[in-house]
């Protein structure tokens, strides 16, 4: 796949990091998924992280701030992506999709090849709407 030279330029340099070319078209794909699903354009977030949208956030002890809604990076060994509502409310979802692990906020994934990638795009779509709904609560 080809690394498309419409973003901004932070993008199109990340993507250009990233030698092994089965992990660039698993995030250029990964890239479009998130367009479709958030309807934002991609964003990048600290050095590697590939982000869709944002939320604002603030804690109880007054420090708030804002992130991405979802997101993606390449890591070493595993391509990292960013469920930012936790995966408590998606286990049913979990069970079907694959090969994992996970964090916090994190998938870990070796490649889209390893899990069903309906199963993930309707995990990540799942979770930009909580994190929508959430926002609208604070």
């Amino acid at each position: 796949m080809k690394i498309p030279t419409t973003y901004s330029d932070e993008v199109i340099a990340y993507f250009t990091t990233i030698k092994d070319e089965m992990r660039l078209d698993d995030c250029l794909i990964l890239k479009s998924l998130m367009i479709e699903i958030t309807g934002e354009q991609p964003k990048m977030w600290q050095k590697s992280i590939v982000g869709f949208g944002s939320y604002h956030y603030k804690y109880e002890s007054g420090r708030e701030g804002d992130w991405i809604l979802t997101g993606f990076s390449s890591r070493k060994l595993t391509l990292s992506i960013y469920i930012i509502s936790g995966f408590e409310p998606h286990q049913k979802l979990l069970k079907n999709l694959g090969k994992y692990k996970t964090g916090v906020s994190c998938l870990y994934i070796s490649s889209l090849a390893s899990v069903n990638q309906e199963i993930l795009r309707e995990l990540i779509d799942y979770s930009v709407r909580l994190m929508k709904i959430k926002n609208l609560e604070i």
